[in-house]
Protein backbone atom coordinates (compact mmCIF):
# COMPACT_ATOMS: atom_id res chain seq x y z
CA UNK A 1 0.00 0.00 0.00
CA UNK A 2 1.25 3.61 -0.80
CA UNK A 3 -0.13 7.06 0.72
CA UNK A 4 0.56 10.40 -1.06
CA UNK A 5 -0.28 13.10 0.83
CA UNK A 6 -2.00 15.82 -1.77
CA UNK A 7 -2.91 19.15 0.34
CA UNK A 8 -3.26 20.33 4.03
CA UNK A 9 -5.86 22.30 4.18
CA UNK A 10 -4.46 25.60 5.09
CA UNK A 11 -7.18 26.67 8.25
CA UNK A 12 -6.77 23.19 10.12
CA UNK A 13 -5.57 19.98 9.54
CA UNK A 14 -8.22 18.32 7.34
CA UNK A 15 -5.87 16.69 4.32
CA UNK A 16 -6.50 15.01 0.88
CA UNK A 17 -4.42 12.06 -0.38
CA UNK A 18 -4.48 9.27 -2.26
CA UNK A 19 -4.52 5.45 -1.00
CA UNK A 20 -2.53 3.15 -3.78
CA UNK A 21 -3.49 -0.55 -2.74
CA UNK A 22 -3.76 -3.65 -5.35
CA UNK A 23 -7.38 -3.35 -5.88
CA UNK A 24 -7.61 0.38 -6.16
CA UNK A 25 -6.97 3.64 -5.54
CA UNK A 26 -8.70 5.25 -2.57
CA UNK A 27 -9.35 9.14 -2.51
CA UNK A 28 -9.10 10.47 1.40
CA UNK A 29 -10.81 11.77 2.93
CA UNK A 30 -12.90 8.60 2.19
CA UNK A 31 -16.15 6.74 4.36
CA UNK A 32 -16.34 3.06 4.11
CA UNK A 33 -19.46 1.17 4.05
CA UNK A 34 -19.30 -1.37 6.23
CA UNK A 35 -20.47 -5.34 4.92
CA UNK A 36 -19.61 -6.75 8.73
CA UNK A 37 -20.93 -10.43 7.24
CA UNK A 38 -18.99 -9.89 3.51
CA UNK A 39 -22.09 -7.47 2.41
CA UNK A 40 -23.57 -4.04 3.17
CA UNK A 41 -26.92 -4.90 3.70
CA UNK A 42 -29.19 -4.35 0.94
CA UNK A 43 -26.92 -3.13 -1.13
CA UNK A 44 -26.05 -4.87 -4.45
CA UNK A 45 -22.16 -4.82 -5.42
CA UNK A 46 -22.39 -2.91 -8.54
CA UNK A 47 -24.84 -0.87 -6.66
CA UNK A 48 -21.90 0.41 -4.31
CA UNK A 49 -19.40 0.46 -7.29
CA UNK A 50 -21.54 2.20 -10.02
CA UNK A 51 -24.46 4.34 -8.09
CA UNK A 52 -22.83 5.87 -5.17
CA UNK A 53 -18.99 5.04 -5.43
CA UNK A 54 -17.77 3.54 -2.75
CA UNK A 55 -14.08 3.27 -2.97
CA UNK A 56 -13.21 0.61 -0.38
CA UNK A 57 -15.57 -1.56 1.98
CA UNK A 58 -15.32 -2.99 5.23
CA UNK A 59 -16.01 -6.48 6.16
CA UNK A 60 -15.13 -8.06 10.46
CA UNK A 61 -12.82 -10.65 11.16
CA UNK A 62 -14.64 -11.95 14.11
CA UNK A 63 -18.23 -12.03 11.62
CA UNK A 64 -16.61 -13.94 8.94
CA UNK A 65 -14.75 -16.17 10.79
CA UNK A 66 -17.51 -17.41 12.01
CA UNK A 67 -19.62 -17.61 9.39
CA UNK A 68 -19.03 -18.73 6.47
CA UNK A 69 -15.82 -19.84 8.17
CA UNK A 70 -12.12 -20.12 6.89
CA UNK A 71 -12.32 -22.73 4.73
CA UNK A 72 -15.21 -21.28 2.35
CA UNK A 73 -13.32 -18.31 2.22
CA UNK A 74 -9.69 -19.52 1.25
CA UNK A 75 -11.24 -22.12 -1.42
CA UNK A 76 -13.26 -19.05 -2.43
CA UNK A 77 -10.51 -16.85 -2.92
CA UNK A 78 -10.58 -14.71 -0.46
CA UNK A 79 -13.33 -12.61 -0.05
CA UNK A 80 -13.09 -10.62 -3.26
CA UNK A 81 -13.67 -13.87 -4.67
CA UNK A 82 -16.79 -14.43 -2.45
CA UNK A 83 -18.28 -11.42 -2.50
CA UNK A 84 -17.22 -10.39 -5.80
CA UNK A 85 -16.73 -7.02 -4.74
CA UNK A 86 -13.44 -5.62 -6.58
CA UNK A 87 -12.44 -3.01 -5.03
CA UNK A 88 -9.91 -2.38 -1.49
CA UNK A 89 -11.41 -3.70 1.15
CA UNK A 90 -10.34 -3.54 5.26
CA UNK A 91 -10.67 -5.78 8.29
CA UNK A 92 -11.72 -5.12 11.84
CA UNK A 93 -9.85 -7.65 13.93
CA UNK A 94 -12.47 -8.54 15.88
CA UNK A 95 -11.31 -6.39 18.92
CA UNK A 96 -14.22 -4.60 18.89
CA UNK A 97 -16.26 -7.15 19.02
CA UNK A 98 -15.00 -8.78 21.83
CA UNK A 99 -15.54 -5.45 23.83
CA UNK A 100 -18.96 -5.43 23.19
CA UNK A 101 -19.20 -9.50 23.88
CA UNK A 102 -18.18 -8.60 27.68
CA UNK A 103 -20.73 -11.34 28.84
CA UNK A 104 -19.05 -14.02 26.57
CA UNK A 105 -15.15 -13.44 26.95
CA UNK A 106 -12.44 -14.09 29.02
CA UNK A 107 -9.08 -11.73 28.11
CA UNK A 108 -5.61 -13.20 29.16
CA UNK A 109 -2.09 -12.35 27.97
CA UNK A 110 -2.13 -15.45 25.30
CA UNK A 111 -5.63 -13.89 23.88
CA UNK A 112 -9.22 -14.15 23.92
CA UNK A 113 -11.40 -16.98 24.68
CA UNK A 114 -15.26 -16.10 23.54
CA UNK A 115 -18.37 -17.60 23.23
CA UNK A 116 -19.80 -17.64 19.87
CA UNK A 117 -23.12 -15.58 19.58
CA UNK A 118 -24.60 -17.65 16.92
CA UNK A 119 -24.23 -21.24 18.81
CA UNK A 120 -22.54 -20.85 22.32
CA UNK A 121 -19.52 -22.42 20.83
CA UNK A 122 -16.21 -21.16 22.41
CA UNK A 123 -13.32 -19.95 20.28
CA UNK A 124 -9.68 -18.35 21.13
CA UNK A 125 -8.22 -15.03 19.58
CA UNK A 126 -4.91 -14.41 19.88
CA UNK A 127 -2.64 -11.83 17.95
CA UNK A 128 -1.18 -14.38 15.96
CA UNK A 129 -4.25 -16.48 14.75
CA UNK A 130 -6.18 -13.64 14.10
CA UNK A 131 -2.80 -12.19 11.38
CA UNK A 132 -3.64 -15.66 10.13
CA UNK A 133 -7.39 -15.36 9.67
CA UNK A 134 -7.42 -12.15 8.54
CA UNK A 135 -4.76 -13.55 5.67
CA UNK A 136 -7.31 -15.94 4.93
CA UNK A 137 -9.70 -13.58 4.64
CA UNK A 138 -7.80 -11.58 2.26
CA UNK A 139 -8.40 -7.80 2.71
CA UNK A 140 -6.15 -5.16 1.90
CA UNK A 141 -5.59 -3.45 4.95
CA UNK A 142 -5.68 -5.76 8.32
CA UNK A 143 -6.01 -4.22 11.77
CA UNK A 144 -4.15 -5.29 14.65
CA UNK A 145 -5.90 -7.41 17.57
CA UNK A 146 -6.76 -4.70 20.60
CA UNK A 147 -8.73 -4.48 23.50
CA UNK A 148 -11.28 -1.61 23.07
CA UNK A 149 -12.21 -0.36 26.72
CA UNK A 150 -15.43 0.93 27.69
CA UNK A 151 -16.62 4.16 28.35
CA UNK A 152 -16.57 5.33 31.01
CA UNK A 153 -13.47 3.45 31.71
CA UNK A 154 -11.51 3.71 35.05
CA UNK A 155 -7.55 5.03 34.35
CA UNK A 156 -5.90 2.01 36.55
CA UNK A 157 -7.92 -0.16 33.69
CA UNK A 158 -7.36 1.71 31.04
CA UNK A 159 -3.84 2.00 31.55
CA UNK A 160 -3.73 -1.62 32.10
CA UNK A 161 -5.39 -2.41 28.80
CA UNK A 162 -3.17 0.03 27.04
CA UNK A 163 0.00 -2.38 27.95
CA UNK A 164 -1.35 -5.59 26.43
CA UNK A 165 -2.66 -3.88 23.15
CA UNK A 166 0.86 -3.09 23.16
CA UNK A 167 2.38 -6.38 23.36
CA UNK A 168 -0.09 -7.53 21.36
CA UNK A 169 0.74 -5.18 18.74
CA UNK A 170 4.55 -6.70 18.57
CA UNK A 171 3.00 -10.03 18.73
CA UNK A 172 0.90 -9.04 15.63
CA UNK A 173 3.68 -7.30 13.69
CA UNK A 174 6.01 -10.23 14.28
CA UNK A 175 3.49 -12.84 12.89
CA UNK A 176 2.40 -10.23 9.60
CA UNK A 177 6.15 -9.66 8.47
CA UNK A 178 6.67 -13.39 9.13
CA UNK A 179 4.08 -14.50 6.45
CA UNK A 180 3.06 -14.21 3.07
CA UNK A 181 -0.40 -12.95 1.26
CA UNK A 182 -2.70 -15.98 0.10
CA UNK A 183 -4.00 -15.07 -3.31
CA UNK A 184 -1.48 -12.98 -5.38
CA UNK A 185 -1.39 -9.48 -4.07
CA UNK A 186 -0.44 -7.08 -1.09
CA UNK A 187 -1.88 -7.04 1.85
CA UNK A 188 -0.89 -4.09 5.17
CA UNK A 189 -1.10 -3.92 8.54
CA UNK A 190 -2.31 -0.75 10.95
CA UNK A 191 -1.74 -0.71 14.04
CA UNK A 192 -4.36 0.49 16.61
CA UNK A 193 -4.26 3.76 19.40
CA UNK A 194 -6.19 3.29 22.41
CA UNK A 195 -6.27 4.80 25.81
CA UNK A 196 -9.65 5.66 26.66
CA UNK A 197 -9.98 9.49 27.20
CA UNK A 198 -6.70 9.84 28.93
CA UNK A 199 -4.63 12.40 27.65
CA UNK A 200 -1.81 11.09 28.95
CA UNK A 201 -2.60 7.03 27.46
CA UNK A 202 -3.63 8.47 24.41
CA UNK A 203 -0.27 10.24 24.28
CA UNK A 204 1.88 7.18 25.49
CA UNK A 205 -0.27 5.05 22.88
CA UNK A 206 0.16 7.40 19.74
CA UNK A 207 4.17 7.76 20.32
CA UNK A 208 4.32 3.80 20.74
CA UNK A 209 2.16 3.45 17.25
CA UNK A 210 4.36 5.87 15.33
CA UNK A 211 7.53 4.18 16.22
CA UNK A 212 6.64 1.19 14.39
CA UNK A 213 5.81 3.25 11.36
CA UNK A 214 3.72 0.96 9.77
CA UNK A 215 1.95 2.03 6.09
CA UNK A 216 -0.89 3.50 8.22
CA UNK A 217 -2.70 3.72 11.74
CA UNK A 218 -5.81 3.44 13.53
CA UNK A 219 -7.54 5.15 15.97
CA UNK A 220 -9.59 2.72 18.70
CA UNK A 221 -11.44 3.10 21.47
CA UNK A 222 -13.56 6.41 20.73
CA UNK A 223 -17.39 6.38 19.56
CA UNK A 224 -17.70 3.91 22.43
CA UNK A 225 -20.74 6.31 24.27
CA UNK A 226 -18.32 9.34 25.70
CA UNK A 227 -19.31 12.88 24.63
CA UNK A 228 -18.52 14.16 21.03
CA UNK A 229 -16.25 17.29 22.77
CA UNK A 230 -13.86 13.86 24.42
CA UNK A 231 -13.91 12.36 21.29
CA UNK A 232 -12.86 15.52 18.82
CA UNK A 233 -9.87 16.01 21.89
CA UNK A 234 -8.69 12.80 22.16
CA UNK A 235 -8.49 13.23 18.00
CA UNK A 236 -6.94 16.19 17.74
CA UNK A 237 -4.33 14.92 20.35
CA UNK A 238 -3.69 11.88 18.52
CA UNK A 239 -3.29 13.08 15.21
CA UNK A 240 -0.62 15.79 16.30
CA UNK A 241 1.71 12.85 17.11
CA UNK A 242 0.96 10.09 14.62
CA UNK A 243 3.06 10.38 11.47
CA UNK A 244 2.04 12.80 8.55
CA UNK A 245 2.80 10.63 5.74
CA UNK A 246 0.75 7.90 6.95
CA UNK A 247 -3.47 7.28 6.75
CA UNK A 248 -5.02 7.54 9.78
CA UNK A 249 -8.36 6.19 10.19
CA UNK A 250 -10.50 7.36 12.64
CA UNK A 251 -12.60 3.35 13.82
CA UNK A 252 -16.20 2.91 14.13
CA UNK A 253 -16.98 6.92 13.33
CA UNK A 254 -19.87 8.12 12.78
CA UNK A 255 -22.11 10.63 12.05
CA UNK A 256 -21.52 13.53 9.45
CA UNK A 257 -20.86 15.94 11.85
CA UNK A 258 -17.92 13.74 13.17
CA UNK A 259 -16.87 12.75 10.05
CA UNK A 260 -16.52 17.47 9.23
CA UNK A 261 -15.06 17.57 12.79
CA UNK A 262 -12.73 14.49 12.22
CA UNK A 263 -11.42 15.42 8.69
CA UNK A 264 -10.64 18.78 10.44
CA UNK A 265 -8.35 17.02 12.80
CA UNK A 266 -6.26 15.29 10.47
CA UNK A 267 -8.55 12.01 9.48
CA UNK A 268 -8.24 9.95 6.33
CA UNK A 269 -10.86 7.38 6.63
CA UNK A 270 -14.18 6.69 8.68
CA UNK A 271 -16.16 3.86 8.62
CA UNK A 272 -19.67 3.32 10.72
CA UNK A 273 -23.11 1.20 10.49
CA UNK A 274 -25.14 4.22 11.48
CA UNK A 275 -25.69 4.75 7.79
CA UNK A 276 -27.20 1.74 6.65
CA UNK A 277 -28.87 0.84 10.41
CA UNK A 278 -30.41 3.51 10.69
CA UNK A 279 -31.99 3.76 7.08
CA UNK A 280 -33.46 0.58 7.80
CA UNK A 281 -35.88 2.35 10.39
CA UNK A 282 -36.28 5.19 7.82
CA UNK A 283 -33.83 7.98 9.07
CA UNK A 284 -32.12 9.57 6.13
CA UNK A 285 -29.61 11.54 5.72
CA UNK A 286 -29.50 14.11 3.29
CA UNK A 287 -27.79 17.67 2.33
CA UNK A 288 -30.23 19.96 4.39
CA UNK A 289 -30.37 17.78 7.70
CA UNK A 290 -32.21 14.55 9.03
CA UNK A 291 -35.43 12.81 7.89
CA UNK A 292 -37.76 10.70 9.51
CA UNK A 293 -39.35 9.40 6.08
CA UNK A 294 -42.08 7.32 8.21
CA UNK A 295 -43.88 10.69 9.24
CA UNK A 296 -46.93 11.61 8.06
CA UNK A 297 -45.69 15.43 7.19
CA UNK A 298 -43.93 13.50 4.12
CA UNK A 299 -47.21 11.43 2.71
CA UNK A 300 -47.57 14.35 -0.07
CA UNK A 301 -44.63 15.26 -0.34
CA UNK A 302 -43.68 14.26 -4.11
CA UNK A 303 -40.03 16.68 -4.25
CA UNK A 304 -36.93 14.37 -4.10
CA UNK A 305 -35.68 12.60 -1.30
CA UNK A 306 -32.23 15.26 -1.06
CA UNK A 307 -33.41 18.74 -2.49
CA UNK A 308 -29.74 18.68 -3.86
CA UNK A 309 -29.77 15.37 -5.85
CA UNK A 310 -26.65 14.28 -4.13
CA UNK A 311 -26.84 10.77 -5.20
CA UNK A 312 -29.09 8.95 -7.53
CA UNK A 313 -31.46 7.60 -5.69
CA UNK A 314 -31.95 11.51 -5.01
CA UNK A 315 -33.76 12.34 -7.46
CA UNK A 316 -34.89 9.15 -8.66
CA UNK A 317 -37.82 8.80 -5.94
CA UNK A 318 -39.86 10.97 -4.09
CA UNK A 319 -40.33 11.32 -0.41
CA UNK A 320 -44.11 10.47 -0.61
CA UNK A 321 -43.26 7.19 -2.10
CA UNK A 322 -40.26 6.41 -0.36
CA UNK A 323 -42.33 6.94 3.23
CA UNK A 324 -45.20 4.50 1.38
CA UNK A 325 -42.70 1.47 0.39
CA UNK A 326 -41.82 1.99 4.49
CA UNK A 327 -45.16 2.06 6.00
CA UNK A 328 -46.48 -0.67 3.39
CA UNK A 329 -43.36 -2.55 5.09
CA UNK A 330 -41.54 -2.71 1.18
CA UNK A 331 -38.06 -4.38 1.06
CA UNK A 332 -37.13 -2.20 -2.03
CA UNK A 333 -37.33 1.16 0.76
CA UNK A 334 -34.58 -0.14 3.03
CA UNK A 335 -32.92 -0.47 -0.25
CA UNK A 336 -33.42 3.58 -1.27
CA UNK A 337 -33.26 4.52 2.28
CA UNK A 338 -29.69 2.57 2.33
CA UNK A 339 -28.59 3.78 -0.59
CA UNK A 340 -29.17 7.67 -0.01
CA UNK A 341 -27.53 7.38 3.35
CA UNK A 342 -24.39 5.58 2.19
CA UNK A 343 -24.50 8.09 -0.77
CA UNK A 344 -24.76 11.11 1.31
CA UNK A 345 -21.57 10.03 3.30
CA UNK A 346 -19.91 9.39 0.31
CA UNK A 347 -21.11 12.43 -1.28
CA UNK A 348 -20.15 14.46 2.04
CA UNK A 349 -16.59 13.31 1.82
CA UNK A 350 -16.09 13.67 -1.96
CA UNK A 351 -17.18 17.55 -0.95
CA UNK A 352 -14.61 18.09 1.84
CA UNK A 353 -11.98 16.64 -0.18
CA UNK A 354 -12.87 19.59 -3.06
CA UNK A 355 -12.71 22.13 -0.82
CA UNK A 356 -9.65 20.99 0.71
CA UNK A 357 -8.12 21.02 -2.41
CA UNK A 358 -9.36 24.74 -2.97
CA UNK A 359 -8.36 25.97 0.42
CA UNK A 360 -11.73 26.76 2.01
CA UNK A 361 -12.80 23.51 3.89
CA UNK A 362 -13.27 25.41 7.14
CA UNK A 363 -15.51 27.93 5.74
CA UNK A 364 -17.81 25.32 3.54
CA UNK A 365 -17.43 22.96 6.83
CA UNK A 366 -18.53 25.30 9.00
CA UNK A 367 -21.89 25.84 6.92
CA UNK A 368 -22.49 22.33 6.34
CA UNK A 369 -22.33 21.74 10.26
CA UNK A 370 -25.51 23.67 10.94
CA UNK A 371 -27.27 22.15 8.15
CA UNK A 372 -26.81 18.08 8.70
CA UNK A 373 -27.63 17.26 12.13
CA UNK A 374 -31.49 19.44 11.52
CA UNK A 375 -33.99 17.47 12.15
CA UNK A 376 -36.48 18.38 9.28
Amino acid sequence: MDFSLQHTDSGSRARAGLITTDHGTIETPIFMPVGTAATVKAVHQHELSRDIQAQICLGNTYHLYLRPGLDVLREAGGIHGFNGWKGPVLTDSGGFQVYSLAHRRKIKEEGVTFQSHIDGSKHFFSPENVMDIQRVIGADIIMAFDECTPYPCEYAYAKKSLGLTHRWLQRCIEQFDNTQPLYGYSQTLFPIVQGSTYKDLRVESAETIASFDREGNAIGGLSVGEPAEEMYAMTEIVTDILPKHRPRYLMGVGTPENLLEGIQRGIDMFDCVLPTRNARHGLLYTSEGIINIRNQKWQRDFSPIDANNTVPTSSAHSKAYLRHLFISNEILGMQIATLQNLGFFLWLVKEARKHILAGDYMTWKNEMVKKVGVRL
